[in-house]
């Protein structure tokens, strides 16, 4: 069962597309954008990742940080990161531990694949929102920075 919205986020430490070991608890007093994406190259995580590259200036004004998360090698990341020019981390969860952690892997899929999954986390670590089976085409990057417009005026 996918995490809900009032659940304290679960930690983890994945290497970056930099080679860096990044812990979520790290960004605690930050709001944090964790999207799950299953290929890095393919046209729609391409889509997906741009977009949220557009919007990081805007993202980082409201104190927060996008990190994405898929089951490609540290390399593949690294490669997609640089072909790409993304300014956000990309994480590599190469053994699955993450995105069963956060239960979203693909269902029908027989390889270790998430299911485009994105959670935004507030700065004390607890689940404020939750987009499930989004699609790169309805622009999700830009629902995550409405939500979290939202969140930051309320506070």
């Amino acid at each position: 069962m996918v995490l809900k919205v009032g659940e304290k986020a679960p930690d983890f430490e994945l290497i970056s597309n930099d080679g860096e070991k990044v812990r979520l608890s790290n960004f605690k007093g930050k709001f944090v954008i964790l999207y799950f994406y299953p290929r890095a190259m393919t046209a729609g995580c391409t889509r997906e990742g741009l977009r949220f590259n557009e919007l990081l200036d805007d993202i980082k004004k409201l104190n927060a940080e996008v990190l994405g998360i898929s089951s490609d090698s540290v390399e593949k990341i690294k490669k997609f990161a640089e072909r790409y020019d993304f300014k956000f981390k990309l994480l590599s969860d190469s053994n699955g531990e993450v995105i069963e952690l956060y239960d979203v892997k693909k269902k029908e899929s027989s390889n270790l694949t998430a299911e485009r999954t994105t959670f935004i986390i507030d700065p004390n670590g607890v689940i404020v929102k939750v987009f499930q089976n989004v699609r790169p085409a309805e622009k999700h990057a830009d629902l995550s920075l409405a939500e979290l417009k939202k969140l930051v005026n309320q506070g």
